[in-house]
């Protein structure tokens, strides 16, 4: 991966920290490898105020309004509770906010406060995560960055994961740290440079990359075929009628995903987790798998999705809809399946990057990411049962 930092362009933030961190941010954005769709969060301590990442802002479109300033003394001490639910999370650090204006602080805004630097830059990286997702990921990692390397077991993003960062790093020396790999997760890099906490994350990940060049091997292109759009149509309707909605289907069927829909070992494949935690939102756990009938492979991921909705819920959580959001059609490739070409472009993206990912695992020993109680975690995460209750 190749730096983006240009020296010139990043005189005129010599002496404005957040514009600065716009800059290096929409760098990282720019980088489907690195996050897509809202992924990710970066942030920047001025003074006793955390600038970080506002929800609903894209990095590669961030700007100054994206930044959401929270109280820094009230995000440190919330660190040091012993427990805060998600919901109460949110509201204290929208009421630690000087400007109400301003959107809601990323869930990671704990844990970016506790970084004891000024720019923290966090990436849902494809190459590292798609090492940490195999067998042997944890020390495959370890003996590629070395004991500089803060690597973390997977835990739930928000409280949960600042508050063990928290607690096992209080005796840590942050300045003996490369960056730090949550597994199953995703990658944080800071600094008190902008430009050298950006060029971390790009050492960090071209290593990922360099490792995964020499020991897979993806002949099969990526690129869009030319097959039958009926099929396309034909499995979007099905769909429509558990969505409750019409919806955009779109054929994805380059030679990659052609592969991918054959592998023999499918159907226990996609249900081991996605590429990084906060796509099952966008995504479900899983997805259909049609051989031939194509009513009743959508019939089968509603009965599996009620039975793993059913598997992990309690009386508080209300079932999402059974529809799924993508199918495998086995020798065809994939069919996707938005409520509108916007949703159906961002599903196809993240499928793309997952389906690479989960085919370069293989050829590592394996794909793993997370259970699917852990999936239904953060799919049912309490923020977004609150939405539906509303």
């Amino acid at each position: 991966m190749t730096s983006l930092f240009e020296p010139q362009t990043a005189a005129q933030y010599e002496n404005d920290p957040l514009g600065m961190r716009v800059y290096t941010s929409q760098l990282l954005g720019q980088s489907k490898e690195l996050v897509l769709h809202g992924g990710g969060n970066t942030s920047v301590k001025i003074g006793n105020t955390l600038y970080v990442k506002g929800s609903g802002w894209n990095l590669d479109t961030i700007e100054k309004p994206g930044f959401s300033p929270v109280n820094l003394d009230v995000l440190l001490e919330m660190a040091t509770r012993e427990s805060l639910s998600d919901t109460q999370m949110v509201a204290e650090q929208r009421a630690a906010m000087s400007d109400q204006s301003f959107p809601n602080p990323s869930i990671e805004a704990i844990l970016h406060a506790i970084i004891p630097y000024a720019y923290v830059d966090h990436t849902h990286a494809d190459a590292v995560v798609t090492l940490t997702n195999t067998p042997n990921g944890k020390e495959l990692v370890q003996k590629l960055y070395g004991e500089h390397m803060l690597i973390i077991d997977y835990v739930m993003p928000g409280f949960e994961l600042a508050k063990h960062i928290y607690e096992i790093t209080r005796n840590i020396d942050w300045n003996t740290l490369s960056g730090m790999i949550l597994m199953h997760h995703g990658v944080f890099t800071f600094d008190d440079n902008a430009q050298r906490a950006y060029e971390k994350m790009i050492d960090i990940v071209t290593i990922a990359e360099a490792y995964l060049a020499e020991n897979v091997t993806l002949a099969c292109g990526d690129c869009e075929g030319k097959g039958d759009k009926t099929i396309a149509e034909a499995v979007g309707a099905e769909a429509a009628k558990l969505r409750g909605s019409e919806l955009f289907p779109l054929l994805i069927d380059s030679p990659r995903a052609q592969l991918f829909s054959i592998l023999p070992n499918l159907d226990t494949l996609v249900k081991r987790g996605g590429l990084t935690p906060e796509h099952v939102i966008r995504i479900k756990p899983f997805p259909a798998i049609i051989d031939s009938d194509i009513a009743k492979g959508i019939e089968l991921f509603a009965q599996e999705y009620k039975a793993y909705f059913d598997a992990n819920a309690s009386v508080e959580h209300i079932c999402l809809d059974l529809a799924p959001r993508y199918a495998v059609i086995k020798g065809l490739g994939i069919v996707v399946l938005g409520k509108d070409e916007k949703e159906s472009r961002i599903i196809g993206e993240i499928v793309k990057h997952t389906i690479t990912a989960i085919l370069s695992a293989e050829q590592l020993g394996g794909w793993g990411s997370l259970t699917l109680s852990q999936m239904f975690e953060m799919e049912y995460w309490e923020l977004e049962q609150a939405k539906l209750k509303k």
